[in-house]
C-alpha cells in the first residue's frame, strides 16, 4: 500500500505564453489521475534558465515531462528544442510539442529535433481540454519515465 503523503507529484514544465493555452492546460489538469506539478514559463529563454537551475531558478525541480509551444518569445521553441536534446543533462526528458502550427516542415523539423510528439493545438476548447487529458492520460498514466535524478546534475 502507498501513503499518499510519500508519492512525489510529476512534475510538467509547461512552455508557453498564450495565457489562454496556460489557463486551459491548467484546468484539464485539475482533475488529473495522477498527481503533478505543473509550472509556466512564458517564453523560450526562460525555459532553459529553468531547465538549467540558472538565475532565479536555482532551486527549481527536474520535469519528468516538457509540454513546448514552438511559437515563443525571445527563443522560439524549436530552437529550446535543440538546446534541450544536445544537453547530456536535458535530453531524457520527454518533449510534447503542442503548438498550432500544422506546417509539414515544423513536424518534420520538431522529430528530427527529436520531439517525442508533435500535436496540433486544436481551436475548440473542448477538444483542447480532451488532447491536455490524453497528453496527461498517455504521458503520466502509461509511459514510464525516467526518474529526475537519472538526467544528471544540473
Amino acid at each position: 500500500m502507498v501513503i499518499p503523503e510519500l508519492v512525489k507529484p510529476i512534475e510538467i514544465l509547461l512552455v508557453e505564453d498564450n495565457p489562454g493555452d496556460v489557463r486551459l492546460t491548467i484546468e484539464a489538469l485539475k482533475e488529473a489521475k495522477v498527481i503533478n506539478h505543473l509550472t509556466v514559463v512564458k517564453d523560450g529563454i526562460e525555459a532553459l534558465a529553468f531547465l538549467r537551475r540558472q538565475g532565479s531558478h536555482s532551486s527549481a525541480p527536474r520535469p519528468h515531462l516538457i509540454v513546448l509551444d514552438l511559437n515563443l518569445p525571445r527563443k522560439d521553441g524549436r530552437e529550446v528544442l535543440a538546446d534541450i536534446k544536445a544537453d547530456d543533462n536535458l535530453k531524457r526528458i520527454p518533449v510534447v510539442v503542442l503548438t498550432t502550427s500544422q506546417d509539414e516542415q515544423d513536424v518534420l523539423k520538431s522529430y528530427n529535433l527529436h520531439a517525442n510528439c508533435y500535436i496540433t493545438k486544436p481551436v475548440d476548447l473542448d477538444q483542447f481540454v480532451r488532447v491536455v487529458r490524453s497528453i496527461e492520460d498517455f504521458w503520466l498514466g502509461i509511459v514510464v519515465l525516467p526518474a529526475p535524478h537519472q538526467h544528471g546534475a544540473a
